[in-house]
């Protein structure tokens, strides 16, 4: 009776680990490759799964997430037979868990040898300073050239970055003695166009200066003369004012007498020595009433 209860015991723990083994969980991002008597079967997704044990087993267990591989440095020939090394980085996926079981043996490596094929055939089109500058141009090319060939093995390349390109030291020697040569070149340039500026500036500075100069200069002498003219002809009208003003006020004799001392008062305080004065100073009243009537006339 107990010897019946022990193999009831373990057929039913057998039944039990039987049962686990046909329960599969699929995680996310993954997908499993099934095959039934070595032949495939089909592609579990992610989640739970069930499978007859010993008739179906998992062929492999891909990852669907994108993935990159950084590959070595290869040796390439330029179109000026330049000799350097080049690494890439594939960035890439898997679209189809199938194909990418069963299209190519070992795909890294197949991704690594058609890159670096891709690369020489790349590369060996341009010259030296054409690969130092057209990065961009030459990552394009190998991104569509890798995508297109890797899709018969479930593979989306969707990106190439050419890391280093290291041409050889003498090479490097010469490109730095270039670049030192043309830093110099530049900043004597700089230095000349500097002191061009600065005494093209210094010209023109004492040329405005001079113009300044001369138009104060010239304002003070215009200036100068309409004050003079404006002085002379405001006692000019002064004059031209008295004498109407004598005449329309119509002077007496004895006003020009007076007038007539004052005017030889004022010719005594001049440098003269000798002034000869009329004996008869009603003559010189009479002269100048006869003046002041040919005037009023």
């Amino acid at each position: 009776m107990e010897t019946g209860i022990i193999i009831l015991l373990v057929v039913l723990v057998l039944l039990l680990i039987l049962l686990l083994r046909c329960i599969s969980i699929v995680p996310q991002a993954s997908a499993w490759v099934i095959e039934c008597f070595g032949k495939y079967s089909s592609t579990w997704s992610a989640g739970l799964n069930f499978r007859i044990p010993f008739i179906y087993r998992i062929a492999k267990k891909v990852s669907l997430k994108e993935q990159v591989a950084d590959f070595e440095p290869q040796p390439v020939i330029t179109k000026d037979n330049v000799t350097m090394m080049v690494d890439s980085v594939v960035f890439f996926s898997v679209f189809d868990a199938k194909l990418f079981t069963y299209g190519v043996e070992r795909p890294i490596a197949a991704i690594e040898n058609l890159s670096a094929t891709t690369l020489r055939n790349i590369i060996g089109s341009m010259t030296l300073d054409e690969t130092l500058t057209s990065r961009d141009s030459i990552n394009g090319q190998i991104t569509s050239i890798l995508d297109e060939a890797t899709d018969k093995w479930g593979i989306k390349v969707s990106r190439v970055e050419v890391k280093n390109i290291q041409p050889p030291a003498t090479i490097r020697e010469a490109m730095e003695k270039q670049m030192r040569a043309e830093r110099e070149k530049r900043e004597k340039i700089l230095t000349a166009e500097g002191e061009k500026q600065s005494a093209i500036t210094l010209a023109e500075g004492e040329k405005e200066a001079a113009i300044l100069k001369a138009e104060a200069v010239k304002e003070k002498m215009i200036r100068e003369a309409q004050g003079e003219a404006e002085a002379l002809l405001a006692v000019q009208k002064a004059r031209a004012e008295s004498i109407r003003l004598i005449n329309e006020a119509n002077p007496s004799k004895e006003y020009l007498t007076i007038k007539s001392l004052e005017a030889a008062e004022n010719m005594a305080n001049g440098q003269a020595t000798k002034i000869i004065v009329p004996s008869d100073i009603a003559n010189l009243a009479g002269t100048v009433s006869a003046i002041a009537e040919s005037v009023r006339k």
